[in-house]
């Protein structure tokens, strides 16, 4: 700027004038040229005085209109929080498993195969479990179009009258089954597997194949093409302990029962009342009760309670889960269903809404040069739901808004567990106002060109 040294000057020269006049005072100096002189001083004084106007003037000006560098954001992410790691029952009994279908996302791939388990995985004896087998063994044979297909009608005669008496002696589960007793197939197998009448396994096996042995190659082949090499059936009820099965083909067959309509609509029916048999009622203690909506119980005794289950379980998330166990060697009937229900409550509470974040929770300042300042908010409160201690990602994306108001969005906190993802909004709590015309020309430091405001 050359303004300053132009009025240096000037003064300069007025003063030299000044000092001429003085030094040739008197009548020495022409009245013409000292007025001259004066009007040239007055000239100049002029100059000096509209310079340094246009000067003050120009630096008021940019003061009030240079740019000031944006507001300073810094912000500080909230801490990914933890689930509550979960601790899963621990059953007291020979073997188990567990299979959960709908959890893929949350439990990983492998747990709509055999997702918990415990034991050793070898063959135990399954008890009347074998009349599952029985029942899908018959069906393969003799098809029902439909859960409400009766099928063909069954006459037992004598010999099956008989069974009754047989397997009472036996110490088996019977139901009544007078001579010359017709029903429909569907109501045998009701029969057979709703009180597991041993009696009509045993009879609608038979008149089902003609005999036994040709029962029981059937069933080898029926184990064979579905893979059930660790299941080995010598007979239709489950009386002999040597009726055996793994884990692992138990939770197998607990599926192919349970995707078969007049199956499952049989083992979720806790009573029925069938002409020459009677009112029925179910020896599974926990149908209906803690989402359990089948299948089997067995046992031989004291030590030899089992239960293959399936059930649903409304855990929060999109589709409820789809649970199928089994549970071998209990102590009793009763520790058996106390340990189905631990389990069950094990996995739902497995899953839980992890609090992330409350409405108004701090996550970052806004300030200014000028002492304008302002906070970073979260604006809603969020919660996630995960599985156990599955971890919780998060991410946080601020903005430069061109104004910063009292509730501008300037940004997004994400936070990811699972196949969930919750999102909330960060928010201005309070205003930044721009800087006042007093701070702007007291501060020129702070001040940028005009080239740096942009186009």
């Amino acid at each position: 700027m050359t303004a300053p040294d132009q009025s240096a000057d000037g003064l300069s020269d007025f003063a030299e004038l000044m000092a001429r006049e003085q030094e040739f005072g008197g009548d020495a100096i022409d009245p013409a040229v000292r007025r001259r002189r004066r009007r040239r001083g007055l000239v100049v004084s002029a100059v000096c005085v509209l310079l340094l106007l246009v000067v003050t003037g120009g630096y008021i000006g940019w003061a009030l209109t240079a740019p000031v560098d944006p507001p300073a954001v810094a912000t500080r992410a909230p801490q990914a929080p933890v689930g509550a790691a979960v601790s899963l029952a621990t059953p007291p009994v020979a073997a188990s498993a567990i299979s959960i279908a709908g959890a893929d996302a949350y439990l990983g791939e492998a747990a709509s195969g055999t997702w918990s388990a415990t034991g050793t995985g070898e063959p135990l004896p399954m008890a009347s479990i074998t009349k599952l087998i029985t029942a899908l063994v018959i069906l393969d044979a003799a098809p029902l179009a439909s859960a409400d297909d009766p099928g063909p009608t069954i006459t037992f005669g004598k010999a099956d009258h008989d069974l009754y008496d047989e397997y009472y002696v036996r110490g088996a589960t019977i139901a009544p089954m007078p001579t010359g007793t017709s029903m429909s197939l569907h109501d045998a197998l009701a029969a057979m597997l709703i009180p597991s009448a041993s009696n009509y396994a045993d009879a609608l096996s038979t008149r089902i194949f003609g005999s036994q042995s040709a029962f029981l190659g059937a069933t080898r082949d029926w184990l064979a093409a579905h893979g059930l090499s660790g299941t080995t059936v010598t007979e239709p009820t489950g009386i002999s302990p040597r009726n055996t099965s793994t884990p692992a083909d138990l939770l197998a067959i607990a599926k192919l029962a349970a995707a078969h309509p007049a199956i499952a609509r049989i083992v979720a029916t806790p009573s029925v009342s069938i002409p020459g048999a009677g009112a029925l009622h179910t020896t599974n203690g926990l149908l209906g009760t803690a989402g359990i909506t089948g299948l089997k119980t067995g046992n031989l005794g004291e030590g030899t309670h089992n239960l293959l289950y399936t059930a649903t379980l409304d855990v929060g998330a999109t589709d409820r889960l789809a649970i199928t166990g089994v549970v071998l060697g209990g102590a009793s009937r009763e520790s058996v269903n106390a340990t189905v229900l631990a389990a069950l409550e094990s996995i739902r509470s497995g899953f839980h809404q992890v609090p992330l974040a409350t409405e108004g929770q701090e996550v970052g300042t806004v300030s200014t040069p000028w002492g304008s300042d302002a906070t970073l908010v979260i604006g809603e409160s969020a919660s996630i739901l995960t599985w156990s201690d599955t971890p919780i990602e998060l991410t946080m994306d601020v903005e430069m808004p061109s104004a910063y108001r009292d509730g501008t969005v300037v940004g997004r906190i994400t936070w990811t567990a699972g196949p969930n993802t919750v999102t909330a909004p960060v928010e201005v709590s309070g205003a930044i106002d721009p800087p006042t015309e007093w701070w702007r020309l007291t501060h020129p430091s702070e001040l940028g060109s005009p080239w740096d405001a942009g186009p």
